[in-house]
This record gives structure tokens, sequence and C-alpha cells, in this order.
């Protein structure tokens, strides 16, 4: 596995001292379930704030954001280490490309993981979209899909949908509330169908969705921690919602050789061999076998015999 430097988490210094003592709080919950290590991997289509995200969760500019180039071009890994805990955070490249999924982009995630994270697990996905973006069409379904097939529809079960530009107005009269929670269901509903989680099993994939608002003119409360427009100081329940998601009682996604390589070609349709042999053996040797006696027995002797 590839050498992979881990810092010293300093930047936690530098957020509010209320946001310090929640993130310090939530880091002992998880080290008292002995859990020593947490990677997320970060998701989604381009443009829609993973960088930022990240760089907001750290508290420093760990990945490059630019205006005029709004996507990482390639994995980047980002570990940060605080009184024998590490926290690992994995941003990767858009998934679609003139206007189709971009399934190189999903074997080089892959073959990144494959480099630092060999035989590790991956504690949580964000799923990272944008709370402004109104509508739900059939590419969203088809990056969800990308990623099921990729990572195995268990992915979903350490699923947190990421909704940034949360600091916004809602159209047509809606209150923010209502807003957020239409936008919410049809995202999460979209999710349901492209990794094709019945009904039934839609409960075991309760998937919960975060507000995030990255930029700087994100509100401040009266401790200058940033607050979404309902109040609530967004940093610290993000990775609230994180840690639970991590101690959800799920295992983990493994990073192995299966998951990087995916299904064997050579080893596709090998189940059916023996339906198939015995079908033949049935409805074609069998018969022709029939056919040959009964032509057997049929024939006559000539004369001379």
């Amino acid at each position: 596995m590839a050498a992979q430097l881990i810092r010293e988490w300093t930047a936690i210094q530098q957020f509010p001292a209320a946001t310090q003592e929640k993130l310090v709080d939530l880091l002992s919950k998880l080290k008292n379930q002995n859990v020593s290590t947490l990677t997320i991997l970060v998701i989604g289509k381009s443009g829609v704030g993973k960088s930022s995200t990240v760089n907001s969760i750290i508290g420093e500019r760990v990945v490059t954001v630019s205006a005029f180039q709004s996507e990482t071009p390639r994995p980047v890994m980002v570990s940060r280490s605080r009184s024998g805990f590490t926290l690992n955070i994995v941003d990767t490249p858009g998934l679609v490309e003139g206007g189709y999924v971009n399934d190189q982009v999903l074997d080089t995630i892959k073959s990144f993981l494959g480099r630092f994270l060999l035989n590790k697990r991956i504690d949580a996905l964000l799923y990272v979209d944008r709370l402004d973006a109104y509508r739900v069409d059939n590419l969203d379904k088809q990056v969800v899909k990308a990623i099921t097939d990729s990572f195995g529809k268990e992915i979903w079960h350490k699923a947190l949908v990421v909704l940034t530009h949360a600091q916004l107005s809602p159209p047509d009269g809606l209150s923010y509330e209502e807003f957020f929670s239409k936008r919410s269901e049809s995202l999460l509903k979209c999710v349901r169908q492209g990794a094709q989680i019945s009904k039934k099993n839609a409960q075991s994939f309760a998937i919960p969705v975060a507000l995030v608002e990255n930029s700087g003119r994100c509100n401040k409360n009266e401790s200058d921690e940033k607050i979404l427009p309902t109040g609530s100081p967004w940093i610290p329940n993000l990775v609230h919602m994180i840690t639970d998601m991590a101690l959800n009682g799920k295992d983990g996604i493994l990073v192995d050789k299966k998951l990087i390589e995916g299904p064997n070609a050579n080893d596709r349709g090998k189940i059916f061999i023996p339906v198939i042999l015995a079908f033949q053996y049935l409805f074609v040797i069998k018969p022709i076998q029939k056919w040959i006696k009964d032509d057997v027995a049929r024939e006559t002797k000539p004369s001379w015999a």
C-alpha cells in the first residue's frame, strides 16, 4: 500500500470555540467506541461543492477550489490526526462529463482507493449535490446507478446526502423547511430508484440529509459559528451526522481487490454452465438419441440379410 502523509489536525483550533468543543466531543465519542480511524469518500457530479465541503470540514484550504476550475482533476486524500484519532477524507472528480456518466472517473477513484486504502474500509459516503438544483432528472439516477455498480448497493448503508448552497431564499413562496423537505425527498427517491432499493428495504437504507453552506457569506451566530437559515451551526451538525453514520452498526465498504478490479470477466456466466449442459442433454442429446433408436427399430432388414 502506498504511504499517505498524515498531518496533525492543527486547523481544528481555527474553528470558533463552540465548534471546537463539539468536534472534540464527537471525536471522543468515536474513540470511546474503539474507532480510531474514520474514512470518508466524497462523491457526486461536477461543480456541486465537494472540494469546498472537504475544506470546511478540515478547517483549511486543503483542496484547491477555483472559480475557473470547479473540480479537483484527480482523487485527493486528506489525512489529519488528533490525539490518536485519524480522519481521512477522499475528494473526487465529478462523475459527469458532457452530459454522461464518466465510468473512467469511477475506475480512477477505485484505483486510487486501492493505492492508499487497500484492505481498509470506507466508513461514510458523502453524496454531494446542491440544494438550489431544483430538478432531479434521469442523469441523477444514472450517477447513483454508476456508484452502486462500482461499490455495491451496501454503500448506501453508509451514505449521507449533503446539499450545498443551503443559504438561499426558496422559490414560489415556499418556507425554507418545506423547500428543503421537497428537494430532499425528490433526491432520495432518485437514489432509491438508481440503487434499485425496493420499498420493502427502504427503511433499512434510511439515508439522512445534511445542509451545507461553504461560501463566505454564510451567516454566523453569536458564537461566531457558521449557521444555516434554520439557525443550526452546520459544521458540527455535519460531523455529528457522519459520526452517527460510522456508528450505525453497518459494516463499512472494504477496499479489496474485488472492489477495485470489479467482477472477473472469466467468471461471468460460470454459474449457468451446469444448467446449460443439463438443458442440452435433456432437450437436444436425449431426443436425438431417441430418434436414432426409433429409426433403427423401424428399419426393415433387406431380403438378402
